[in-house]
């Protein structure tokens, strides 16, 4: 018993050495895309020895749907892998393309994550995700509650975003006011790309030092692509095309179905979708009849990995003057199993320059929209396919899970000496 007990204390005084992170997030496991990303960043804190803990919503994402039944009022709190998990019910948009809904989503994600403030103290180092502008008003109240430092995690910039689906005059003015002045709360940012910190320094008041810090391939999506992983020498006859994730205004993924209907060349295009515009693509699917294209629910990662095995080219489409949108997480798994990018988007933005740079695959511009390249790989299908293959799979080495892990953790503990030396001066 005594054994028991001193194990038991020293346990204790482990935990209390432990830095306390707070994630303040939207999307969390099991939400797909960035939901999955974000739940694996927080393990990765706790198996390095940090006590995290995490607010987010009951899952709803990419289908902007209750899939858990227990969206409302209530706070759920659990605690799963060691990470301390509160969730919170918030408004969901019956049409995301909505502004005002949207709106109303970020303000009743906002006024729930009030409902609970830390005190003084609690927390070491607050992580708020950006594209929610509510997850990071909310980090800057935790800031100011617990007296800890606020590191802004950039995934996209919400009133650019809005601006580029059509938001203009005095109301695209006052939600980058917002989100401007919300951000210049945070002592540290960070984002995922060099284009999306070059964006982020044009803001006014931004700090001198802005991390990038990629995203990577999870860990269950890494052992199950290990299998599956290959370099593709030659297309198939019809081609095979491949499309999974998020369908949105941003992606505008109906343009290029319009334009690829137009083309009597054979093909096979699977898209397995989610998100606010999937209905429009199917009724427009529907109405055409073209048995080419074939669409399907999100599927399991297990399914992913074996469908991404099947193609020839992954299509990952982003809108035209989207501008400094998010490198797309889909891209690494992606290129993790070898599948040469088929990239649809301005030559000048993250995912332009990262298929371009690296030569991933045929970069096809909106203004055009010629498809002719994918085409002409069958000419010298060992030159183009195979070079593009081999590229994939060597450029995904650099989004490798540990290594990226490893650079978080090294940037959270930076900030913190850094405040610690300086003194938070919070009021």
């Amino acid at each position: 018993m005594l054994f028991s007990l001193s194990a038991t204390h020293d346990s204790s005084i482990q935990n209390a050495l432990k830095p306390r992170l707070l994630v303040i997030v939207n999307v969390f496991k099991p939400d797909l895309g960035g939901g999955i990303l974000f739940t694996d960043l927080c393990n990765g804190f706790a198996e390095r020895g940090w006590d995290v803990s995490v607010k987010c919503a009951f899952s709803y994402y990419p289908e902007w749907q209750d899939k858990s039944g227990k969206n409302g009022i209530m706070i759920e709190e659990s605690r799963e892998h060691g990470l301390r998990i509160e969730r919170h019910g918030l408004y969901i948009p019956g049409n995301p393309n909505s502004l005002p809904q949207r709106l109303l989503h970020e303000a009743s994600f906002f006024l729930s994550l009030m409902r609970r403030r830390p005190s003084r103290g609690e927390y070491d180092l607050v992580m708020a995700f950006c594209p929610l502008i509510a997850s990071v008003a909310y980090g800057v109240a935790a800031s100011r509650f617990s007296h800890a430092p606020l590191w802004l995690n950039v995934q996209d910039l919400s009133a650019q975003a809005a601006v580029a689906g059509g938001l203009a005059g005095a109301s695209a003015r006052l939600m980058l006011w917002v989100q401007n002045t919300l951000f210049r709360r945070a002592h540290a940012w960070s984002s995922i790309s060099g284009s999306m910190v070059g964006a982020l320094r044009q803001i006014p008041g931004a700090p001198k030092h802005i991390f990038c810090l990629p995203n990577w391939l999870h860990a269950d999506m890494a052992r199950m692509l290990s299998l599956q992983s290959r370099t593709r020498a030659e297309t198939h006859n019809p081609l095979r095309l491949l499309y999974s994730g998020n369908v949105g205004a941003k992606q505008d993924l109906l343009s290029f179905c319009m334009a690829m209907h137009h083309r009597s060349d054979a093909f096979e295009f699977r898209i397995h979708a989610g998100g606010a515009r999937v209905e429009e693509l199917r009724i427009w699917l529907n109405n055409i009849g073209d048995s080419r294209f074939l669409l399907h629910p999100l599927t399991s990662e297990e399914e992913l990995a074996d469908w991404l095995s099947w193609c020839d080219f992954y299509v990952i489409t982003e809108r035209q003057g989207a501008g400094h949108a998010f490198l797309p997480s889909k891209l690494i798994p992606a290129i993790s199993a070898g599948a040469p990018i088929l990239a649809v988007c301005d030559s000048d933005g993250p995912l332009g320059r990262e298929v371009g740079q690296h030569d991933l695959g045929p970069l096809i511009s909106w203004t055009d929209l010629d498809l002719d390249p994918i085409w002409k790989t069958r000419s010298d299908p060992a030159r183009t396919v195979a070079t593009w293959s081999n590229n994939a799979i060597r450029r995904s080495r650099f989004y490798t899970r540990e290594s990226s892990l490893d650079r978080y953790v090294e940037c959270a503990q930076a900030i913190l000496e850094r405040h610690s030396n300086r003194g938070t001066g919070f009021t």
